[in-house]
């Protein structure tokens, strides 16, 4: 009865036809890595503890990382990818229980862009 969830490629496919009419060779391809804080939330998989480069400390919250093409003063979506944290641990120095992702952030961002259709060079293999 339900739609399954919206997906990085389910963007890409309905503002593909927009980025291609606004595509001149001086666009750029922005990455963001936000976290929407949610403090009072309790932790799982997608709600949990990240680094806020902004501020130097740890926050809870969901992370996104957001693909935009700019062109001028157009910026237009074309991926995104939700963090989960998904593997839990024991930090060897505090004993505590942690969570990290499956897929480093490198990842993330080649997989972002790939799947916009822009090829990028992998340093990962020869």
């Amino acid at each position: 009865m339900s739609k399954e969830p919206k997906t990085g490629k389910d963007l890409w496919l309905m503002v593909k036809p927009y980025v291609r009419q606004i595509h001149p060779d001086d666009g750029v391809i922005i990455v963001d890595d936000s976290i929407a804080q949610k403090p009072d939330t309790d932790e799982n998989d997608m709600i949990a503890w990240h680094y806020d480069h902004t501020t130097g400390y740890n926050v809870k919250g969901i992370n996104f990382v957001t693909a935009l093409h700019q062109v001028g003063d157009v910026s237009l979506p074309v991926n995104y990818h939700l963090i989960r944290k998904t593997e839990v641990y024991i930090d060897q120095k505090t004993q505590k229980e942690k969570r990290r992702s499956a897929v480093t952030r490198n990842e993330v961002y080649r997989d972002l862009l790939n799947n916009a259709g822009i090829q990028v060079f992998d340093v990962d293999k020869p």
